[in-house]
């Protein structure tokens, strides 16, 4: 069995272009049922915020494989100098069930994550002006903030017009690709940001909904934290992209809220299924578009996958005996 860890997976680097690919096929296994991911189930204990949830899933297609994340999320974890966010994944042979690999590391979550936000981003930019410049705002700037914004400038290259960054707790630009940093203004609050962002991300581990302004018009909100946006605003959004409602539409995010308060169903929405296999975003050209995704096991187990097999690839990692 081979072991991976955070150095493992910074030797094989980032590669946007592969990881959304992987990201794609996968959402295409979903759109055929090749696949299967129980609805994950969250341990919680003491202070409520905290959560270390189960991710199950077999993932099908030309490399199917079967497995589970193990994640811990410990929002606090931040005001102690530890990442708020640690994670185990292990993947299995799809057709033994041998274990095949163990990842430690949160890193593969926050590409994940990542990962997925670029798909919706790139059929979003499929119906957008070819020579458009766009206008890129970030609230929240931690591991996963940092992460959408490699992810965003990778994806957008020149079409990056500038990038507003804004955390509560102060914006540290020293992990930074410095031939970006001419782009970049950090901002004195979310709403310097938000008022005139064309991609506008939340990367925050906001307890409450705070975001009641109008949003600019076009524009695309990846609700990456899923509790950012009052339910009023659900109003201002004209395609809301959900990755699967029965996981979204829980533990108080805000597609559950909006679905209490504002009567959102479902059926108001569509899947990243949708989007990916069905191309519904191309007549949307001059819609606002707000992505809110939960995280599906599948997309992580997919990623896992991908990481194991450039490991074997280049001969990276540790191989543990059974």
């Amino acid at each position: 069995m081979l072991y991976l860890n955070a150095d493992h997976i910074h030797e094989i680097g980032i590669n946007w272009k592969e990881l959304t690919s992987v990201i794609a096929n996968a959402t295409a296994a979903l759109h055929e049922n090749d696949y299967s991911q129980p609805i994950k189930p969250y341990l919680r204990y003491g202070d409520p915020k905290n959560r270390i949830i189960a991710m199950p899933a077999y993932v099908g297609g030309e490399l199917p494989l079967a497995g589970i994340k193990w994640i811990a999320s410990f929002p606090d974890n931040i005001y102690k100098n530890k990442l708020r966010a640690h994670s185990v994944t292990i993947l299995n042979e799809h057709d033994s069930g041998i274990p095949l690999c163990i990842i430690n590391t949160a890193a593969i979550s926050g590409i994940r994550t990542a990962a997925v936000s670029g798909v919706v981003l790139q059929r979003f930019l499929a119906t957008r002006n070819t020579n458009q410049e766009f206008t890129v705002g970030i609230t929240g700037f931690g591991p996963i903030g940092r992460m959408h914004l490699k992810m965003v400038s990778d994806i957008l290259g020149n079409r990056i017009g500038k990038v507003l960054l804004y955390d509560i707790n102060g914006v540290d630009l020293s992990q930074v690709d410095p031939v970006l940093r001419s782009k970049i203004t950090v901002v004195d609050s979310w709403q310097d940001s938000y008022k005139v962002a064309d991609i506008f991300i939340t990367c925050t581990v906001s307890a409450a909904p705070y975001v009641d302004l109008p949003p600019v018009k076009s524009s695309l909100q990846l609700n990456v934290s899923l509790r950012d946006y009052k339910v009023e605003m659900i109003r201002h959004m004209d395609v809301v992209i959900v990755d699967d409602w029965e996981e979204v539409c829980r533990q108080n995010t805000d597609i559950e809220n909006m679905h209490k308060v504002m009567g959102l169903e479902k059926s108001d929405t569509l899947s990243i299924s949708d989007i990916v296999c069905k191309d519904v975003l191309k007549e949307k050209d001059d819609a606002v578009v707000m992505f809110n995704p939960m995280g599906m096991a599948i997309f992580d187990i997919a990623i896992g996958g991908y990481y194991y097999h450039e490991a074997i690839r280049k001969n990276i990692g540790v191989v543990m005996p059974d």
